[in-house]
């Protein structure tokens, strides 16, 4: 039997990485399946990680049809045992029952990775839908630390430094660099942290280093 399954940390906990280790080992056992994504930082079409990896994928747009696309390609030939979905939080919830419909009609493996909340801690659309009807959810076990050491749980985004939580919650920044204090960027934080808007650089700012980096006093 077919799986939806949903593959979910914050943002840098190697959701990426184990998105293309996924489609890797199912094209080992000659399998063959399809890629998408949605909004990576890669650019359109690319799945990227930030250990470096990258593979093609199909762009998920908001009037992306998951059904029709497979459909048609079966229809014309094709063969897709299953389909990887990166950034499965950006998509549409109908785009999710469309997933869910190709597990259950097509028995077609449909392994979903994405982030659950957004920079305000609220569910994003996607995920929320995706709590609702995968098979299966998956928290992942390589752990994203905050910058106090705590295990982070929060996904924060700051605009020129500082932790802003209201304004679009699909807004491209800078995750590599979260102290730039000119452009969009996020960072992740333990609860504690993100309720405080503390962040890395105004924990840098305005603790003694002897509490950091691990936050103890705070």
């Amino acid at each position: 039997m077919a799986d939806l399954l949903y593959f979910t940390g914050t943002m840098d906990c190697g959701k990426s990485t184990l998105a293309l280790q996924m489609d890797h080992n199912h094209k080992a056992r000659g399998r063959l399946g399809r890629i998408f994504t949605s909004h990576d930082r890669a650019g359109e079409s690319r799945l990227s990680s930030r250990l470096g990896l990258e593979a093609a994928a199909i762009e998920v747009r908001p009037d992306f049809d998951f059904w029709q696309y497979v459909v048609g390609e079966l229809t014309h030939g094709g063969r897709i045992d299953y389909v990887v979905c990166d950034e499965a939080q950006f998509y549409q919830p109908e785009q999710v029952e469309q997933l869910a419909r190709l597990v259950d009609e097509l028995q077609i493996d449909v392994f979903c990775f994405g982030i659950l909340t957004d920079f305000r801690a609220m569910l994003f659309p996607g995920s929320a839908r995706l709590v609702e009807l995968a098979d299966r959810m998956e928290l992942l076990q390589v752990e994203a630390l905050c910058w106090c050491g705590e295990r982070a749980t929060h996904n924060a985004r700051t605009v020129a430094g500082e932790m802003v939580t209201e304004g679009e919650q699909l807004v491209v920044g800078d995750m590599e660099n979260p102290d730039n204090v000119v452009e969009t960027a996020y960072e992740v934080l333990c609860r504690r942290h993100h309720r405080r808007r503390l962040t890395a650089a105004r924990a840098r700012a305005t603790l003694s280093p002897e509490v950091l980096p691990f936050g103890g006093a705070v």
